[in-house]
């Protein structure tokens, strides 16, 4: 009988790393053996799973991959909020990758799943419906906070290239909805009254948690190697996905809504920066079709078992 494979999940306690961690235990009993990296601890974590305080590219952390020698890793930890200093995002999701990357092929990890995001193509008004990977990230034109997700994507992309030896896959997620993952598509449509700008309602993709957890499986499974974006069953209206989430659309004149959100996001009253207008007039939709044929996956919930579980 063949050994467990080790898999290594960085940012392990966060909702999507938890639910990851949980389906290959649940849906694979004794196929894996799980290990975590994260910054917290994990309270009440299956007994099964073993964790890891340090912080990702810190000695500590290469002494993980030393000691344990996963056959995979999982690299979910990145800073995805905007009340952190640039400089630390930087340091963190680029810096941080690189050097998860390097100790990955310094000791013999096999496989490096790095967790992206569909926003590194930016919303634009070029934009084609169903972008697939060989689009340009341009996100960094219009919305320059988030500039460092797209460096984080571009690092490991360089790697999969200069390093043929080890399957690295570079996935890039549509918006991620659920009760346990606190995304920033969700902060925006749980609020009440959700500002949205007058004469625009772009299609949003989105995927259910449990559907994203099961298409990391899947990429380990088959030890998948590319570049892929992971969408869910469909697209819908911006407007649409706010009312069945339970909000309110509240349009108004981008002209008063971009100065004022530049005011309460400095203030500290919004989470989310300016940039972040252009996804509510542009799409950024895109075609999945690679990872789903190099994978099989297919997404189990729909969109209406999506929002509900999203639901206010």
């Amino acid at each position: 009988m063949s050994r467990a494979q080790r898999i290594l999940i960085t940012g392990i306690t966060s909702g999507q790393g938890q639910l990851l961690a949980q389906h290959l235990l649940t849906n694979s009993p004794g196929r894996y053996r799980i290990y975590g990296v994260d910054r917290k601890p994990w309270p009440g974590r299956p007994r099964e799973i073993r964790l890891t305080v340090a912080a990702i590219g810190t000695r500590k952390f290469e002494d993980v991959i030393r000691r344990v020698k996963p056959d995979s890793i999982v690299h979910l930890a990145s800073v995805r909020h905007f009340r952190v200093h640039p400089a630390v995002r930087h340091e963190v999701n680029v810096v941080g990758t690189k050097k998860l990357i390097d100790f990955s092929i310094e000791h013999g990890v096999r496989q490096i799943i790095v967790n992206s995001s569909s926003y590194v193509y930016g919303a634009l008004p070029d934009n084609p419906y169903y972008m697939d990977e060989s689009y340009p990230l341009s996100v960094s034109r219009t919305y320059p906070d988030v500039r460092d997700l797209a460096e984080m994507d571009m690092v490991a992309s360089a790697a999969l290239w200069q390093h043929p030896e080890v399957a690295i896959a570079v996935v890039r997620p549509v918006n991620v909805l659920g009760a346990r993952v606190n995304s920033s598509i969700s902060k925006y449509l749980r609020r009440e009254y959700v500002p949205t700008v007058i004469g625009f309602n772009p299609m949003l993709q989105f995927i259910h948690e449990d559907d994203l957890a099961a298409a990391f499986a899947r990429a380990i499974e088959v030890g998948a190697r590319g570049v892929f974006n992971v969408a869910g069953p469909g697209a819908v209206p911006l407007h649409e996905a706010i009312e069945r989430i339970g909000g309110t659309v509240i349009p108004a004149p981008e002209l008063l809504l971009r100065p004022l959100i530049t005011r309460m996001f400095r203030w500290g009253l919004y989470p989310f920066p300016p940039g972040a207008i252009d996804f509510a007039k542009y799409q950024c939709t895109l075609d999945d079709s690679r990872f789903r044929a190099t994978t099989g996956f297919e997404p189990m919930h729909s969109l209406a078992q999506t929002f509900e579980d999203a639901h206010l």
